[in-house]
């Protein structure tokens, strides 16, 4: 990239950009009619269009790869490993998906362990100060049902806010 006349960087070098394929890639216009001039401009430009045997020179697996900082390429190598083992027995897209999760499966399988633990052992209580609190809503009764009028089943006013104190030994 460079910096054209206005000091921002540019991918043309500040240079106007224009379609290579000019009017002729538009079947219309080469219906309008063309010149000898533009029939060879033609047949030559899509003769340039083939590419040779060794072309591209680099994949876009091995560019990927090559732009890899050393410690993402350590902590993707087990992965790659089992990718590269899988790919002849199941095709490259097979392994690549399989690679995908066997990544993320692990990852999702911690988060929720971490979660149940959080909640588990830090709810919050008259003993902390943080932590989350879970209240559990009353089910909804509306006449007609069998339960119809349900009471609450706190009684007395320091059963409002506890926050388990009640349940406590002290």
């Amino acid at each position: 990239m460079t910096e054209d006349k206005n000091g921002w960087s540019s991918d043309t070098g500040g240079v106007q950009a224009f379609a290579i394929g000019r009017r002729m890639v538009r079947e219309e216009e080469r219906r309008l009619g063309m010149t000898d001039e533009e029939r060879a401009w033609r047949a030559q430009y899509l003769k340039d269009q083939i590419l040779a045997p060794h072309e591209p020179t680099i994949s876009q697996v091995e560019l990927f790869r090559a732009n890899l900082n050393p410690i993402r390429k350590f902590y993707r190598a087990p992965l790659d490993k089992v990718e590269s083992l899988m790919v002849k027995p199941l095709g490259l897209e097979a392994a690549q998906v399989i690679r995908y999760f066997m990544g993320k499966i692990p990852i999702a399988i911690a988060l929720t362990y971490a979660t149940f633990y959080y909640f588990k052992y830090n709810q919050n209580d008259w003993t902390r100060k943080g932590g989350w609190r879970v209240i559990k809503s009353r089910t909804p009764v509306f006449p007609g049902d069998p339960d119809y009028p349900k009471p609450s089943q706190r009684v007395h006013p320091n059963q409002y806010a506890a926050r388990g104190f009640d349940k406590s030994p002290i």
